[in-house]
């Protein structure tokens, strides 16, 4: 069952925070790698549940645009991370696939706010 975007955000916010966790375990690359995750991954959740709360349709498409953004990016570093064995493939490819769908989203609603707006 799919729940709505503030809670599945969240949900995935908590994946990241447990995966950045396994990284900070180890030493070197993989814990920078684990900042710069830790950061992207959880401001998607952030940004949507601010634009939950919008002063304008201009303001939501901003905190929602931002969160697609920030998406974008934790998809980047997951795969980097698994393309550079740093992470079993397997490990995050759930995690990749959530955060596809979640741009695709965020895109949808994003496009159907601006379309509104004209």
């Amino acid at each position: 069952m799919k729940s709505d975007l503030p809670e599945r955000t969240f949900e995935f916010a908590r994946r990241i925070v447990k995966l950045c966790q396994f990284l900070d375990e180890k030493p070197g690359v993989s814990r920078t790698m684990a900042n710069q995750l830790l950061r992207s991954g959880t401001s998607i959740g952030a940004n949507v549940e601010e634009g939950q709360a919008s002063q304008s349709p201009a303001d939501f498409i901003s905190k929602y645009s931002i969160s697609c953004k920030e998406a974008r990016e934790t998809h980047y570093w997951l795969r980097l991370l698994a393309s550079s064995d740093i992470v079993p493939p397997d490990r995050v490819s759930d995690l990749e696939a959530e955060c596809n769908e979640l741009i695709a989203i965020l895109t949808t609603i994003i496009k159907k706010m601006r379309s509104k707006e004209k």
